[in-house]
């Protein structure tokens, strides 16, 4: 799964950028407005995707590894967040919803992501 969620996630930005499963994603800066918003995408919008790119990129490479860099690690992290915040909004999953959540696969999946995540920050802040 670590190896296919960044291809598909990459597949789906690239088929549909403006699709509502991104919101999370692509965030407004400025949400009240729209010329500064547009100028802001335009200013760091590259720069963001190349990023989310290239930490999908690391996560799909390094997923079999026994041993990972700091900086691979700091890549996992920014990639795990933006699959679960994907698959959080596909799955339009909430913050209230603590109890009795969907046991299927795909909330079983978001659930491990976030375990997995919660390991990254532990290793990374030296807890781990």
């Amino acid at each position: 799964m670590l190896r296919a969620l960044p291809t598909q996630l990459r597949d789906a930005i690239a088929a549909n950028p403006k699709d509502e499963s991104f919101r999370r994603l692509f965030p407004p800066a400025y949400e009240n407005d729209p010329q500064a918003e547009q100028e802001y995408r335009h200013l760091a919008g590259p720069e963001l995707d190349e990023k989310r790119a290239a930490a999908l990129d690391t996560l799909a490479k390094t997923a079999d590894a026994t041993e990972l860099t700091e900086e691979e690690l700091e890549a996992w992290l920014r990639a795990l967040n933006d699959i679960r915040l994907w698959l959080g909004t596909l799955l339009d999953v909430r913050e209230d919803e603590a109890e009795g959540e969907p046991e299927d696969p795909p909330h079983m999946l978001y659930h491990a992501l976030t375990a997995l995540q919660a390991i990254v920050i532990d290793v990374l802040s030296g807890e781990g």
